[in-house]
């Protein structure tokens, strides 16, 4: 467990369900993480399969396997209800679509539209109660650092790609000193073969007998990351979470912090053409 900054408590490592898009594996994907030991589970309005991930915790907690408050559940809000008016709606569509009285944790998506409006709804929404913490995504260090000075409540998470090959270490350090916890999406750098079969990660990996995954995603535990996985196979779901049973030295630490490549394996947006193409494409979601 790591502690927030307002005091709650987030599982060390998480489990996500970005392009679920069947809906029946979705549910029995949940359902088995929950079984097999995950207690963070990691959905949003734009992933369209808040309804099945509501289905596999609830039946989760039918069958006695936890209660809901051993459960730690975050969605998002999309960029099309990035404003004031409407981050509230969709506070209540996603929980509605859960069938839960509360999130844990509710993320700003992305940073685009009004989302300095979207924030103040999101502190309403926290003082209410209806969600436990808040937070962003993918907001790099200047916009953190604007929303932080003109707003009331310091976010509690920011969740960005974070792996051996962009390990994005001024933004840990950033978010270190301010005392706002680091998630990191796509921790196994989306399954890339490049980074998983790195000679350096792949040596440790054979001294501790582990998969080159289960050394990374060791490494951004150490580091007080905490990591959002993802997979539909039951295995995998156990060997992801086989983590806490031995632990890299220094000398290990510093030789994958040594990998440090600024390789992002999602556009990072960084022309407004490309920012435009992907507002354009926020206007498909089902949200």
């Amino acid at each position: 467990m790591k502690q927030l900054n307002n005091g709650h408590n987030i599982p060390s490592i998480g489990y996500g369900v970005f392009r679920m898009t069947n809906l029946e594996e979705c549910e029995e994907a949940v359902y088995h993480a929950i079984r097999v030991g995950y207690r963070l589970i990691d959905t949003a309005a734009a992933y369209e399969n808040e309804t099945a991930v509501g289905r596999g915790i609830h039946k989760a907690i039918s069958e006695g396997l936890v209660k809901r408050e051993d459960l730690f559940i975050t969605t998002k809000l999309w960029v099309t209800d990035t404003t004031y008016d409407r981050a509230k709606y969709a506070l209540n569509k996603s929980l509605e679509r859960l069938g839960l009285d509360y999130v844990d944790l509710y993320l700003i998506h992305q940073p685009y539209n009004d989302y300095f409006g979207a924030w103040r709804a999101l502190e309403e929404l926290y003082e209410e109660g209806k969600v436990k913490a808040i937070g962003v995504d993918n907001l790099t260090e200047d916009r953190l650092a604007d929303l932080m000075f003109y707003n009331r409540i310091k976010p509690q998470v920011n969740m960005l790609e974070c792996h051996p090959y962009c390990q994005r270490e001024n933004e840990r350090q950033y978010l270190e000193k301010e005392n706002i916890l680091m998630q990191a999406w796509s921790p196994l750098g989306a399954g890339n073969k490049e980074m998983l079969e790195d000679e350096i990660i792949c040596e440790i990996a054979s001294k501790y007998h582990k998969s080159s995954a289960q050394v990374v995603l060791r490494w951004l535990v150490q580091k007080g990351i905490v990591p959002v996985v993802k997979s539909s196979h039951v295995s995998r779901m156990k060997e992801n979470l086989d983590i806490f049973d031995f632990e890299l030295n220094e000398k290990e630490m510093e030789s994958i912090d040594a990998l440090g490549e600024d390789h992002h394996y999602v556009n990072r947006r960084a022309t407004g053409e490309a920012v435009e193409s992907f507002l354009e494409r926020t206007l498909e979601y089902n949200v």
